[in-house]
């Protein structure tokens, strides 16, 4: 089943339009990863698809309906949106942001019920953080706070996760966490939207990828198809080769002037 399909989408800030006719489709239990250099429009396509960006042209489709009919609380129902960052201005503790997950799917006077509880508790316990239920987000690491946002989108039992660089400040082990997280959400027929710059992590996680330069699409396919080195030539500017690894993913090795270097290292 098709969850989200955009069509010649463009849109941006203002009068400028930094995504530019971009077509995606996202099924069920499928990882779709977005890759490209900096400014070439990644957080902006995901905040249009989540509908927190207005678009100027095309149009996205959430389940067969146009997304600009939907209200933001259903939107909310259906799609886990996880940024890069978040400044935390209150002392909230690790539950009490992941409560916020709940939000949509509580009336304006309903107090949590026990399912909401349990949706919070699992959330929590999905991303490794129990026992931190009482900790103050700003006395978490990065990477930590990374975790808690992934866990307030996960708390409100999302048909489509759309994250933005979930992995930037998480460590090797919380990484595979990561891998290991998302893989069983998807194996759960989650659909998944995954911005990312690592790319290696994108061969492991992604079904297909999107290839964005200057706001447009470059790319589309299966890994297998798309990661080639005239492709990253031209979009990255860089040479890569592909070391074949044990477990049948390649390896992507970026080559620059001061030799051979492991992207994303």
């Amino acid at each position: 089943m098709t969850l989200l399909e955009a069509r010649e989408l463009s849109g941006g800030y203002g009068a400028d339009d930094v995504v530019r006719r971009v077509d995606l489709t996202v099924t069920e239990g499928q990882c779709v990863g977005v890759l490209g250099p900096n400014g070439a429009g990644k957080s902006t396509l995901l905040r249009l698809l989540a509908g927190i960006l207005p678009t100027t042209s095309g149009m996205v489709e959430l389940i067969g309906r146009p997304l600009a009919t939907w209200r933001r609380r259903e939107v909310a129902r259906v799609i886990g949106f996880v940024p890069q960052a978040v400044s935390f201005a209150f002392p909230l503790t690790v539950a009490e942001v992941v409560q916020q997950g709940r939000a949509p799917h509580l009336g304006p006077w309903r107090p949590p019920a026990p399912r909401d509880h349990a949706a919070v508790a699992a959330a929590i316990a999905r991303v490794g953080l129990s026992g931190r239920e009482t900790t103050a987000v700003q006395r978490l690491s990065g990477g930590e706070r990374q975790l808690v946002l992934l866990a307030r989108a996960l708390a409100s039992e999302p048909r489509l996760l759309l994250l933005d660089e979930p992995a930037t400040a998480l460590d090797v082990r919380h990484q595979l966490e990561l891998v290991a997280i998302l893989r069983a959400l998807v194996r759960s027929g989650v659909g998944v939207v995954l911005v990312l710059h690592d790319w290696n992590l994108a061969l492991r996680l992604a079904d297909r990828l999107v290839i964005l330069k200057g706001g447009q699409v470059s790319a589309v396919g299966a890994p297998a198809e798309v990661v080639r080195p005239d492709l990253f030539r031209e979009v990255f500017g860089v040479e890569i080769a592909l070391v074949p690894e044990p477990g049948g993913v390649p390896l992507i090795v970026a080559r620059s002037s001061s030799g051979m270097s492991r992207q994303g290292e």
